[in-house]
């Protein structure tokens, strides 16, 4: 196993199966359950809250800018929800758009204006995934048609130039450039990662994509000039059980998040290195 496996610990345990993790600016840690929980966790891990539940398969989650909303994906009810921080009031934000009805609204990531990106999976075993976008203002439309081979998990780059989408059964990582206009541009293949389902993804400060795989429970580093290493890997599936997303979060913005689909736990790596702030802490 990696080294860091040493620099692990469990964070927080006791959810149903958490499929994804954000940080909130506050430092509060935000999952998901298979039973449509959401889940808040103090900062120390010791306190896990259930907020809500839309009663559907919590997918990916994200915090608006300024921490406001969290968007929220559900499998079960084909939505995305709108979770007020906090009043914790719910509502159903889009069922899709331009006339596209979400199968699987998979991912979500917001800009630092406010934009929500999302990725739709498309069918099983079927080339059909898309990216919705939405406005700030609620209105949508797909962003780009594709078709990507089960898109997944999204990371803007640090100068929101680029979107990477990750896409399951390519299996890796795409990259669609983002045009002046707010349009998708150029698509190109950022890395392939043979014999592995990516799910999740994150950049950390120093311009790295960490990538979670559901299969094999690994976590891969590919830095900017492509050369891709293992990050942290437990072929005991008793730590690192199915990695879906990942977030970084902590005191020092210097610790890595898990959520565990195959456990019950959020897992916690000391990273070391500052992550990329999301746009969630984007105040202004």
């Amino acid at each position: 196993m990696h080294t860091l496996q040493n620099n692990s610990t469990i964070f927080a345990d006791g959810l149903d199966h958490p499929e994804c993790v954000a940080v909130h600016p506050d430092g509060t840690v935000w999952a998901g359950g298979e039973d449509g929980q959401i889940y808040k966790i103090s900062e120390d891990g010791k306190h896990v809250e259930e907020i809500v539940t839309t009663g559907g398969f919590i997918l990916g989650i994200a915090f608006s800018p300024g921490g406001d909303w969290l968007a929220i994906c559900d499998l079960n009810n084909h939505c995305l929800w709108r979770l007020k921080i906090k009043s914790t009031k719910l509502n159903k934000f889009s069922e899709g758009a331009d006339g596209h009805s979400f199968n699987i609204p998979n991912y979500p990531v917001f800009d630092n204006t406010g934009n929500l990106y999302v990725t739709e999976s498309g069918g099983f075993r079927e080339i059909s995934g898309k990216v919705l976008k939405f406005t700030p203002d609620g209105s949508g439309y797909i962003w780009h048609n594709g078709p990507f081979n089960f898109a997944n998990g999204l990371a803007l780059d640090n100068d929101q130039k680029f979107l990477f989408v990750v896409t399951s059964w390519l299996p890796g990582v795409e990259r669609i450039k983002i045009n002046s206009d707010g349009s998708a541009g150029e698509r190109s293949v950022y890395c392939t990662l043979p014999e592995t389902v990516p799910d999740g993804c994150a950049f950390d400060g120093e311009g790295n994509l960490l990538v979670s795989c559901y299969t094999p429970n690994k976590i891969f580093k590919i830095a900017k000039d492509k050369t891709t290493t293992v990050l942290y890997e437990d072929w005991e599936a008793h730590t690192l059980s199915n990695p879906t997303n990942i977030a970084f979060g902590g005191k020092n913005f210097d610790q890595l998040f898990v959520s565990n689909l195959g456990r019950w736990h959020i897992l916690k790596i000391d990273y070391g290195k500052k992550g990329m702030p999301l746009a969630s802490y984007n105040r202004s």
